[in-house]
């Protein structure tokens, strides 16, 4: 008889009003059935702290585990295609051990390294990214390219992807020290900082009516003045809304609809799961990519698992750098 698993879960108590806070947390310990045939227990490594969490938290009922995607070592099988020691990927949320269908499960391409990237630039942000760019924004040499929170897991591929396909990239960022990184590290064309008076001004010195692409990460305020400065048949591309996911009441827009039908533009909403069968394609090109020491990568560790509300809420203050991971 196998020994009994005791997994430790952090789960929602109660629904977060506007930004969530630690009482919207609490960690749970659980005893673990025995697994079911083409059933598989995972030993958490990594966990993936997102932003889009934020909104899953409208979407769970109270009490539930908190949505998430790990990386995590099999320790046990009942299935015949996973087998002990294999390092997978599990939507399974924040939890340290997990029961999953082996249906549900993908194994980690072993070309990727480190390990982490799985979750980050070769992962599900980085794949957003290169779908976004290349399945939506049909992206085409000489354009040029905006992206909003440009220093984070997404925005900093976006603008890699865009360089090397030989764009002009724009990004804007909320400080000067990601604004350097995404001009000198990631070598972006031009690094706009939000909280800098004026940025609206420079925003239109190096792109009116030139954007063709603009990466949308945030919404809000941003948002409304790059879409000031589109070019004729742009394409806008809703990722995420970082500014709006913590409103207590929605905000109405856009506001500025009218820049869509004066430069005949779209504007196209998209997730990255949509492509999943396609993900070896991203995945090849972003290892290429890598390989070539043409993709730059910034994390932002947190070591122990009972951390991870607390480095959840640095995402809405803009504390973290780049992929913010939980090392379990």
């Amino acid at each position: 008889m196998q020994q009994q698993i005791t997994n430790t879960k952090i789960v929602m108590p109660k629904k977060p009003i506007g930004l969530p806070n630690e009482s919207n947390f609490k960690i749970m310990n659980e005893d673990l059935r025995d697994l079911n045939e083409k059933e598989v227990l995972v030993k958490t490594l990594w966990l993936s702290l997102d932003p889009y969490m934020r909104g899953t938290m409208n979407r769970i009922d109270e009490g539930e585990v908190m949505m998430g995607e790990i990386i995590g070592e099999v320790i046990r099988s009942n299935s015949e295609n996973y087998k002990v020691g294999e390092i997978v990927l599990s939507k399974s949320g924040w939890q340290m051990f997990s029961i999953a269908d082996e249906s549900t499960l993908k194994k980690v391409d072993k070309r990727i390294s480190p390990l982490s990237l799985a979750l980050g630039s070769i992962g599900m942000p980085g794949l957003t990214a290169y779908f976004g760019l290349f399945r939506i924004g049909k992206i085409k040499k000489g354009e040029t390219v905006v992206v909003s929170a440009a220093s984070g897991a997404v925005g900093s591929v976006v603008g890699q992807i865009a360089k090397e396909i030989g764009c002009t990239v724009v990004g804007i960022a909320g400080s000067e020290k990601k604004v350097n990184y995404i001009k000198d590290e990631l070598k972006f064309d031009y690094g706009l900082n939000y909280n800098y008076e004026g940025w609206e001004e420079e925003l239109r010195s190096v792109a009116k009516d030139k954007v063709d692409i603009y990466f949308d990460n945030v919404g809000g305020y941003i948002s409304d003045k790059v879409i000031e400065n589109l070019n004729i048949g742009a394409r806008v591309l809703i990722c995420g809304q970082i500014s709006q996911y913590n409103n207590k009441e929605p905000e109405l827009g856009p506001r500025n609809y009218w820049q869509f039908l004066s430069k005949k533009s779209r504007l196209e909403g998209f997730v990255v799961y949509d492509f999943e069968e396609d993900f070896h394609e991203g995945i090849d090109y972003l290892v290429n990519l890598k390989n070539k020491n043409k993709l730059i990568f910034k994390e932002t560790i947190v070591d122990g698992f009972e951390n991870a509300p607390s480095a959840f809420l640095k995402l809405f203050s803009g504390e973290n750098f780049g992929k913010l991971l939980i090392k379990v």
